[in-house]
């Protein structure tokens, strides 16, 4: 696998399954044209039965990876965990576990990944609710975590292929050095251990989602005061990345330009995510499609609820312009799977008897989107 992505003129696009019809469209483009996609699930998104699965359609691990499995016909899609770690499912922050129950509790959520038969798991220990981590706990964690997965995906005869990331995304620019040594070191430890090496590593690339746009210097026509320009960046990223036989992973995509997009696959960008701006065309098509049918008043409900969910605030940025209705949008996604939804969307379908294609077709023409950018179809 590594050898093929590495060879491969195109930039692998992972999606996440913000919806059942953002997972539909992406099954249906995969088998139209025999291509391979990834279903990259927060676990926040579709989680174990601990957790309750999570906001997407209800599903948890082993029902979504049931699912993909059997509605996939060309057993092209590859099902991925992001983000597998402690405190992120909200859940755990909610309870405000301590650092050793939520490593137990994200064990217990890993498991369960390996057990559904995931093909890659990104392991992400860089959140602490309680105090600020510097790279030394952070690796520390790490380790715990690679160390976990690998003795039980072998106990369980299961082939995992891992994504580490050590710091969160903020759209700003890669220490070199220490980027290097974080892959040496974290190699270093595999190798001593036996362990597989991961073939994703994250790194600062220039993206950060905010709102309804991508705030970071990827797309940005300006110079960032004291950061490397993304041309000169992200070249020295993929040198380090392929001098070590690692495969660059880049996080929040959404809504760079066309031209921004494909630059990815010039300057050898290995894979990228793309999530919520999945959930935004989604709610922006609904609301179009019932104002459209005069159903006014239920797409007020649908506006209502989605604000009233406050599922947009973790979105906003500091001073923020952005209206109430934009907000709903922002959050449309997250109330898709909740019975008061569910009741709006069955007056809909009374009335818009094909809806979902609808909104399927809308999801699929942004994913498109990137697929030409990446040189993929």
């Amino acid at each position: 696998m590594l050898a093929n992505l590495l060879n491969n003129k195109s930039t692998l696009l992972s999606i996440g399954p913000v919806s059942k019809n953002c997972v539909d469209a992406t099954i249906e483009i995969s088998d139209k044209h025999n291509l391979t996609l990834t279903l990259i699930a927060s676990r926040n998104q579709i989680d174990n039965l601990k957790f309750n699965g999570g906001y997407v359609n209800n599903w948890h691990t082993a029902s979504f990876a049931k699912y993909v499995r059997k509605k996939c016909k060309n057993k092209k899609i590859y099902l991925a965990r992001d983000h597998g770690g402690p405190w992120q499912n909200n859940l755990e922050v909610q309870k405000k576990m301590s650092l050793k129950d939520a490593m137990l509790s994200a064990k217990d959520s890993l498991k369960t990944d390996i057990d559904s038969g995931f093909d890659f798991i990104h392991l992400d220990p860089s959140i602490d609710i309680h105090k600020s981590l510097d790279q030394k706990n952070v690796i520390k964690r790490l380790f715990d975590l690679i160390a976990f997965c690998n003795d039980y995906s072998k106990k369980k005869n299961k082939k995992i292929f891992y994504e580490v990331g050590t710091e969160e995304q903020s759209g700003s620019t890669v220490d070199f050095k220490q980027f290097e040594q974080n892959i040496k070191t974290i190699f270093d430890f595999c190798d001593k251990n036996k362990f597989d090496r991961p073939i994703f590593i994250v790194a600062q690339t220039g993206t950060k989602v905010m709102e309804m746009k991508n705030i970071g210097a990827f797309d940005s026509p300006l110079r960032f005061q004291k950061e490397l320009p993304v041309e000169i960046q992200i070249p020295k990223i993929i040198e380090i990345c392929n001098r070590n036989n690692i495969l660059l992973k880049e996080h929040n995509a959404d809504y760079l330009s066309i031209p921004s997009l494909k630059w990815h696959t010039k300057l050898g960008i290995h894979s990228v995510n793309v999530a919520p701006e999945f959930g935004v065309v989604e709610s922006k098509a609904f609301v179009e499609i019932l104002l459209n049918h005069n159903l006014n008043k239920l797409c007020e409900e649908f506006l209502k609820l989605s604000y009233n969910s406050k599922k947009w605030k973790k979105w906003m940025l500091k001073n923020s312009n952005s209206t109430d209705f934009e907000k709903a949008i922002i959050a449309g996604h997250y109330i898709f799977s909740t019975e008061e939804f569910i009741e709006i969307k069955n007056i809909a379908l009374k009335k818009i008897i094909n809806l979902d294609n609808i909104l399927k077709q809308k999801i699929k023409e942004c994913i498109y989107k990137y697929l030409y950018a990446f040189n993929s179809i």
